[in-house]
């Protein structure tokens, strides 16, 4: 959520149910989520990963996360 928050702090994360089809992320943040995500964890995220499913909420991120090799909670 923290990164999210740096990403975008005009957006209220926390209302939303889906973060892709409610306008509060773009193809443009998914790439710049991903930067911060890889850079946090040490991990690559697969480019064919990088699809809206999996920006959807903080729980589909950690998945994400998780599916290329971190240890996360949501």
């Amino acid at each position: 959520m923290n990164i999210l928050q740096e990403i975008r702090p005009e957006c209220d994360f926390a209302s939303s149910n889906d973060f892709m089809n409610d306008g509060l992320l773009d193809s443009f943040d998914m790439v710049s989520l991903v930067t911060e995500l890889e850079e946090k964890y040490s991990i690559l995220i697969d480019p064919l990963d990088m699809v809206p499913e999996y920006f959807s909420s903080v729980s589909a991120i950690a998945s994400l996360v998780r599916k290329s090799g971190a240890d996360v909670q949501n």
